[in-house]
Order: C-alpha cells, then structure tokens, then sequence
C-alpha cells in the first residue's frame, strides 16, 4: 500500500514540476500584459491567424527538446558553434534567443550583446572586440548584434565613415572564411520584418512600461532612416552571403512560427545524433544520527510576502 502511495506522491510532483514548466513559458508569452485592451485589439485583428497557444507550446517543447540533443552534441564532439542574430530593431531576434537557451546549459550557451564601443575599441582593429567572445570547444555562441554593426547602425547613423564600411566588405567575407577554416561552425540569420509591424512594436513599446527600456533613442531615429536601412541591409545581404557562412532570412511579423522556423532551421543545419551518457542514479543521502540541524535567526530569511 505504501508503495501505491510514494507512485501516487511522485507522480503529483512530477504533474508540478510540468506545471511549473509551462508556467515559465506562459511567463515569457505575457509579453503585453501591461497593455491596454484597445493596443490588445489592434495587435490580434493585425494578426489574426496567429498560432493557438497551445499548438505553438507543443512545437516550441519539442524543438527544444532537440536542441538539448544538440548541446549535448556540441559537448560530446567538441564543435565550436557561432550562431548570429541580426535585423531591425524590434524584428524578434531577442524572442528566438530567449527561447533558444531557456532550457540549454549557460556554460555551454551564452548569449554576447556588446554595448557601444569604448574609445579604446574605436582605437583597435574592427573585429577585435568580437574576437574574445569566441567560443571553445564544446560551446556555443550567440550574437544579439555582431561585426555587422558596421554595415547597419554604424553606418545609417554616421558612426562610421564611407571608407571604414568599404574596408568592413571587403575584410569580412575573409575574417568568416578564418573562423570557418579554424573549425568553428557560423550560422546567420537575418530577421525580416514590414515597415507596418515594426510601427506596430514601437507604439507598442511607448504605450507599455513594461518595455520601454527597450526603446532607445537610436531606435526612434532607425525609423527616420527606414529607407536607408532598408538600402544599407540589401548591399550588406549581397556582398557577405558567402559559400562558407550564408545568410539566412527568417520572416518575423508573426512572432511565434519566425522563433519555431528559425529553430528549426537552425537544428537542420547540424549533423548532431544522440551521444552516449551514462545512466544516472540518485545516490542515497548520508545520515548522521548526532548530527542536528542548526536554528537560524529569523533575520537571516527572506520575508514571505507572497
């Protein structure tokens, strides 16, 4: 009877932990949970075929599920991956990174967004500062931005003189070529999104507190200089798709299917199989009969306000 009992026990806990799970997730979809319902309303009816919640869930679970398979992988086999992320401001690339390593190990996923160069970086050679980032063996890298600053932001914005842009096309293809031939696995993907939606995300971010620090005024000036972006992403796409590190682009205005396609995309672009682990156990706990558990001041705790 005690055994029917401890199955039922660890079967509520095992039904709490997937509760909890789906929890987490359900966390980072309320994304507009401080909107007002007019901004609700005219979000849903400009995108009304978006994917039910519970379809999207299933999906985003599953591929994640692989993509533990392929950390595993990268660990196992010792592959040095860099994936890319880049595209306009609000195009999702932050959304499909959150979901890429929300379930993956941070010591061997991590995520690099540089800030504005210092004025010693500004003094060093372009790719510098993007080079320590680099990963090892058995890691892998994601770039929130990356070198292609200079053909963007950098440029559309002044921060960048015509020659420095013209040296950036020409090293860049041979700067990818190196990381490639020194074993290290580049991905790109470029985050595509309307003219429309990206107003739409905008107001969006004024309107909600929960995001305003998201908008910066770098932003606000990028859709001035939409055209110019617009100009500035075509020469860019054109003159650094290369054999050895192709871009690909991922359509963004629907947030869900852009994070689904592009993870999956991302796992058909690996040779990764399952890797042999070892069985794990949970050893039994050492019990000391003299030993007693110390009372701490009450100081000491957090308040349970919750």
């Amino acid at each position: 009877m005690s055994g029917a009992n401890e199955d039922n026990g660890a079967n509520d806990w095992l039904q709490a932990e997937l509760a909890d799970t789906l929890d987490e997730d359900y966390e980072l979809e309320l994304e507009d949970a401080a909107l007002s319902m007019e901004i609700r309303k005219i979000y849903r009816a400009a995108h009304p075929d978006t994917l039910p919640r519970a379809e999207y869930f299933s999906a985003l679970i599953k591929l994640q599920s692989e993509l533990i398979r392929l950390q595993d992988w990268v660990v196992h086999s010792g592959e040095k991956v860099v994936i890319v992320f880049e595209g306009r401001d609000s195009a999702g690339k932050g959304g499909v990174i959150k979901r890429i390593t929300q379930r993956l190990n941070p010591r061997v996923v991590r995520t690099v967004a540089l800030p504005a160069p210092s004025d010693r970086e500004k003094s060093q050679w372009y790719f510098q500062r993007y080079i320590s980032h680099l990963p090892a063996a058995g890691e892998i890298v994601l770039f929130d931005r990356s070198w292609y600053n200079r053909a963007g932001v950098e440029r559309v914005m002044g921060f960048a003189t015509e020659d420095q842009v013209q040296d950036f096309f020409h090293d860049v293809p041979e700067f990818e070529r190196m990381l490639v031939r020194s074993g290290i696995r580049l991905v790109k993907y470029w985050f595509s999104i309307t003219d429309e939606e990206q107003q739409m995300r905008f107001l969006i971010r004024i309107h909600d507190p929960l995001k305003q620090w998201k908008l910066s005024p770098m932003d606000l000036q990028s859709r001035v200089r939409w055209e110019k972006y617009t100009k500035a992403k075509e020469e860019m796409l054109r003159r650094t798709n290369i054999e050895e590190a192709p871009w690909y682009i991922v359509q963004g205005n629907d947030k869900k299917r852009a994070r689904l396609n592009c993870i999956n995309h991302l796992l058909s672009v690996f040779p990764y199989t399952d890797v042999p682990s070892e069985e794990i156990h949970l050893p039994e706990r050492e019990f000391n009969p003299d030993y007693e558990r110390a009372v701490l001041p009450n100081e000491l705790y957090v308040p349970q306000k919750y």
